[in-house]
C-alpha cells in the first residue's frame, strides 16, 4: 500500500468512527427518524452541519444547520449573509448551560433566536430580531443551544415554546 493509499484509507475510517460515535447532541433518541448520523458534508462557510428537527404538537418540520462550536465561530454567527433557506439555521451548543446573550450586530437579514434548555424544549424564542442591532437578545433562564433561522419562521411554521428540539452533535 502506497504511503497516498494508506492517508486515504485512513481519513475514510476516521469519518466512519465519528458517525459512529454520534450521538443526539441533547441525548434524546431521534427515533422519530430525525438526525441521521450519517455525516453531511461542510457549509459553504466551512462548518459541520447536522440535521435538526423540530416538533410541535404532531408536526415535525426538519432542517439542516451549521453548527458554530468555537468561541470564533459562535462570535461570527450568521454575520454578513444576506440570505438564509427555510430549510437552514446555525445552531451554538455550549458545553454548560447559560443564560445566553445574542445581538445582531453585522448581520443583515433579520432572524429568529430560538433558546434550548437542556431537555430539548424551546424556552423562548426572539422573532425577526433587528438587523445590526447592538441591543442584547437574552434568555430568560440558563440554555445548552440557540439556533438561528430565518426571521418569522417560526410564526409561519407555528413553532413555539416548549416544542421540541433534536439534533445531532458531531
Amino acid at each position: 500500500m502506497n504511503i497516498a493509499n494508506f492517508i486515504k484509507s485512513g481519513i475514510i475510517l476516521s469519518a466512519i468512527a465519528v458517525s459512529a460515535c454520534t450521538i443526539p447532541a441533547n441525548s434524546k433518541s431521534t427515533s422519530n427518524g430525525c438526525g441521521s448520523v450519517e455525516p453531511l458534508a461542510a457549509s459553504a462557510a466551512g462548518l459541520a452541519q447536522t440535521t435538526l428537527c423540530i416538533t410541535s404538537g404532531a408536526k415535525t418540520r426538519q432542517f439542516t444547520v451549521e453548527i458554530a462550536r468555537t468561541s470564533m465561530e459562535q462570535a461570527k454567527g450568521l454575520m454578513f449573509r444576506t440570505e438564509l433557506a427555510d430549510t437552514a439555521g446555525m445552531i451554538f451548543p455550549f458545553p454548560e448551560p447559560k443564560v445566553a446573550s445574542f445581538w445582531m450586530k453585522n448581520t443583515v437579514i433579520p432572524l429568529d433566536i430560538i433558546f434550548i434548555r437542556a431537555n430539548g424544549t424551546i424556552e423562548s424564542i426572539a422573532e425577526n430580531t433587528i438587523p445590526y442591532s447592538t441591543i442584547p437578545v437574552e434568555a430568560g433562564e440558563p440554555v445548552v443551544a440557540v439556533l438561528e433561522l430565518r426571521g418569522g419562521l417560526t410564526s409561519e411554521l407555528g413553532i413555539s415554546a416548549g416544542d421540541k428540539v433534536v439534533w445531532q452533535s458531531k
